[in-house]
């Protein structure tokens, strides 16, 4: 059995808000199936003024947009000094009632819209606070190879994970896909896979009050029998407890597998096989779970060629190694170019700040994969793209004309130049433009040199 995962950091406590609480006792955590009455010392746990402390800090550092009473981030501190014992009291006496959710639609990379559900700040605290408390104890359940929203663990360890097995001989994946796996989480069955664990009838009170919240969608309001909604502090520990059944049946049967949240891939060493397994855990999931399998996307293939979270796997001499899927190398080539659009009119020290911006966060998620040679020819592309930039920026021949001088032509070398009927991505690659509007003057305006970049995140590694 391995170890409890050390889960609950260090309170850093960036703002306190003073919120009754009882005396702290400790609840009996229930572990391994043995289920044990806790007679509120949860409860209290969850109401204790720490840990609700250590919630509104967490909320508040986190930020985001308020829910449909329209109370934001900022505000929340002052109404919870002015009500804490209101809010305490309906808690302890079961009569909160959690607002309806938001509903927020944001775009996915393949056009479609993922569905989030904003709470409000007040309950995303009260949510919070409970997640904060259920988390340890779930954490000593859950499988090593689920990887998604769980303390000290990160989508690159699965992908690592994804690598050791394909170097085991395990060549083939069964790549599932949930159909809308959060919108289809079954109430019933979510509350009876907690039960194994929390008997505390008022926390399963309080998880299905928010499981039932509903949702206002624009001026309508939706009832929600089924589902735990993206965008809750709790959502993600939910759906990985629902889940939590699905390794347990992987784990039984003696499969490979990683998952990260409703993302689950299980490795076998021939295609025969896969399509064994991904009927007979069709069947499972279907059945037992009530989760719909996307048949149109779930597919038997080769980490080689298939996408999981963002990767896929190449071979060298004498093993695997992971690599960034071509799918997000070419949205992110799409990015850039919409970023360094030369009509955008914008300055170009802000075409800079979002390229930098943008690029830290892509290199920094794809640092352990192998993409020296993309990112050399995706630098040497981006500063063909700024030169173009500022060459129509520069508009008409007298502010050119100018600008060549100042950057080391002489005046008959820019006049001829300034004439030049060449596009302008033609002018971009020419040797005037090159010799000019050099390399090094790009990075000391500002453009990111993502080689280097790459190089010094992999170096700390």
């Amino acid at each position: 059995m391995r170890q409890s995962q050390k889960t609950e950091n260090k309170a850093d406590y960036l703002r306190r808000v003073t919120l009754e609480g009882s005396e702290q006792t400790g609840a009996r955590s229930v572990v391994s199936g043995e289920k044990r009455t806790q007679n509120g010392l949860l409860r209290e746990k969850v109401l204790d003024r720490n840990n609700l402390n250590r919630a509104f800090v967490h909320v508040k550092r986190n930020k985001g947009a308020g829910g449909i009473d329209g109370m934001s981030v900022e505000e929340l501190g002052p109404y919870l000094k002015e009500n804490n014992v209101k809010l305490i009291e309906a808690l302890r006496t079961e009569s909160y009632e959690p607002q309806p959710v938001k509903r927020v639609e944001i775009p996915k990379p393949d056009g479609s819209k993922r569905q989030l559900g904003i709470p409000t700040v007040v309950d995303r605290v009260v949510q919070q606070a409970l997640q904060q408390q259920l988390s340890p104890i779930f954490e000593k359940v859950f499988s090593d190879n689920s990887y998604g929203f769980r303390p000290h663990r990160s989508a690159q360890s699965a992908v690592k994970k994804v690598v050791a097995y394909y170097n085991q001989g395990y060549h083939y994946v069964v790549d599932l896909d949930l159909k809308s796996y959060f919108d289809n989480v079954n109430h019933d069955l979510l509350i009876k896979f907690v039960e194994n664990y929390i008997s505390e009838p008022w926390v399963l009170h309080l998880i299905r009050k928010f499981l039932t919240s509903g949702v206002m969608n624009g001026r309508f309001f939706e009832k929600s029998a089924k589902g735990t909604p993206q965008g809750g502090n709790i959502s993600p520990l939910l759906a990985n407890i629902y889940l939590n059944e699905l390794d347990k049946e992987l784990t039984r049967r003696g499969h490979k597998f990683v998952r990260y949240a409703d993302d689950c891939n299980i490795y076998v060493k021939s295609k025969r096989a896969g399509e064994r397994v991904l009927k007979s855990i069709t069947q499972f999931l279907e059945k037992e779970l009530k989760v719909e399998v996307n048949a149109e996307k779930t597919q038997v293939g080769s980490p080689l060629r298939l996408k999981f979270l963002g990767f896929s796997l190449g071979v060298g001499r004498n093993s695997a190694y992971p690599r960034p899927h071509q799918k997000p190398k070419q949205r992110i080539k799409q990015e850039l170019t919409r970023i360094t659009k030369r009509s955008r009119g914008v300055s170009l020290d802000r075409i800079l700040h979002e390229i930098k911006q943008k690029m830290q966060g892509w290199i920094q998620y794809y640092s352990i994969g192998k993409m020296k040679i993309f990112l050399q020819q995706l630098d040497k592309w981006l500063r063909s793209r700024i030169r173009q930039y500022i060459w129509k920026q520069w508009k008409n021949i007298g502010t050119r004309y100018k600008a060549l001088i100042k950057l080391g032509l002489t005046p008959k070398q820019a006049k001829i130049y300034v004439n030049t009927r060449k596009g302008y991505w033609r002018n971009a690659h020419s040797k005037t433009l090159l010799m000019t509007i050099t390399n090094k003057r790009l990075a000391q305006r500002g453009l990111i040199n993502l080689s280097k970049l790459y190089q010094s995140i992999q170096a700390k590694a």
